[in-house]
């Protein structure tokens, strides 16, 4: 058997290498309240409609507020984040024998969870962040590869048709300690990226940072997840169970990894 081609480091320009700290959490701390989390879960498991008792993946799983909420649910729960302080504090929140955290790369899952979880969970825009669209087609690949046949995949991210038909150019609020976020964006059409340039103004002091995701379509999505073995069989508008439709700005998508076809009897 080959063997597997090990992802990239992490180089200086990568954004995503160095992104999400403590600075990340400010920024978008109004976002991440316990019951905005129950919702979320709430409806992932009514999409997924597993039995409890599940393995389930969360990659990113950034800092534990849904594979939390999952594992409460009485779901086998592993959370894979390549951010060292975002894992410190999901393990703050409490590990046990159905949760566990793992740092690493969602272009190179372990080899040794080939064929384990009952489904993978990509949510809240956590896709798209390499600067290589081959590696976005690789991430698919491994989610696949660590499904068991039957396993499903939910990703849940910006629509592309929607995010432009309703574009903000600039917005802003306040964060926990009256940090005032300010946000500024623009988009590259041909190769689909956002750019989020972001401010911190904490008084009179002032924090840079910027972060770049590339958004697709339902349909370019559907073909990545063809491509590596998936069937589609739901795009809903975000998480309130109904439809995609183009103007919707979030997509949950389900797809499936096909059972294994039953062995031919030998011909007599």
């Amino acid at each position: 058997m080959p063997r597997r081609r090990a992802a990239h480091p992490a180089a200086a320009t990568d954004w995503w290498a160095t992104y999400f700290d403590d600075e990340y959490l400010v920024e978008f701390a109004p976002l991440f309240t316990p019951d905005g989390d129950r919702h979320e879960v709430a409806a992932l498991l009514d999409a997924l409609a597993l039995p409890v008792g599940g393995r389930l993946l969360d990659v990113p799983c950034g800092q534990g507020r849904h594979a939390h909420l999952l594992a409460e649910q009485g779901y086998d729960v592993t959370g894979l984040d390549y951010s060292r302080p975002l894992l410190a504090r999901a393990k703050a929140r409490g590990t046990g024998p159905r949760l566990r955290y793992v740092r690493g790369d969602m272009r190179a899952l372990p080899a040794r969870w080939t064929g384990r979880f009952d489904a993978v969970c990509n949510l809240f825009t956590s896709f798209g962040f390499f600067g290589d669209p081959a590696d976005d087609a690789r991430t698919i690949a491994e989610f696949a590869r660590v499904l068991a046949p039957g396993g499903l995949l939910a990703w849940h991210g910006g629509n592309r048709d929607g995010v432009m038909a309703k574009f903000v150019a600039r917005d802003a609020w306040t964060s926990r300690g009256r940090v005032r976020v300010e946000h500024e964006r623009s988009f590259e059409p041909l190769e689909g990226i956002l750019t989020i340039r972001t401010t911190l103004r904490r008084g009179r002091t002032a924090a840079m940072r910027t972060h770049r995701i590339r958004l697709y379509t339902p349909t370019r999505l559907a073909e990545l997840c063809a491509a590596a073995g998936l069937v589609v069989e739901r795009a809903l508008d975000g998480w309130s169970g109904k439809p995609v439709h183009r103007r919707s700005p979030e997509l949950l998508l389900i797809a499936r990894k096909p059972a294994r076809k039953p062995a031919r009897k030998p011909a007599r």
